[in-house]
């Protein structure tokens, strides 16, 4: 049915709170990239719209920091749509800032706690290879 398929992989030894924030943040990005991919908003049996959401599945992973790098070279390589998180940014307090810690990093050794991919199936497939589904 869909010729994309999505990805957030999640370091797996985040605290719960950081797993969903990181989670939330890469899933909006993912949809900001993507306005394509967004459904028709939902409306009640009452006629009241709620808001739409991705109109197909998110799978969910949990990776290790390497596993984490190792990903995201390959989705590079593929050309995939990526939204990174990297830890700096839970100590920041807004959008500016994300963007400054994240340019401070080492991009050949990004300190990666999350990865959200798009892009061909197959493409995202080789990329999350090897991984687990967050449990």
């Amino acid at each position: 049915m869909f010729d994309t398929k999505v990805a957030l992989i999640i370091r797996s030894d985040l605290a719960g709170w950081q797993k969903l924030n990181v989670a939330a943040f890469l899933a909006t990005g993912i949809a900001a990239a993507a306005p394509e991919a967004v459904g028709e908003p939902y409306v009640d049996a009452r006629g009241r719209v709620y808001g739409p959401m991705l109109g197909q599945p998110i799978l969910i992973f949990a990776a290790g920091r390497v596993e984490l790098q190792a990903a995201h070279r390959e989705a590079l390589e593929r050309d995939l749509h990526v939204v990174p998180y990297v830890a700096a940014m839970f100590t920041t307090g807004h959008d500016a800032a994300n963007r400054a810690v994240f340019a401070a990093e080492d991009p050949e050794n990004l300190d990666l706690v999350g990865l959200g991919l798009r892009g061909r199936k197959k493409a995202v497939d080789k990329a999350t290879k090897g991984l687990a589904l967050h449990g």
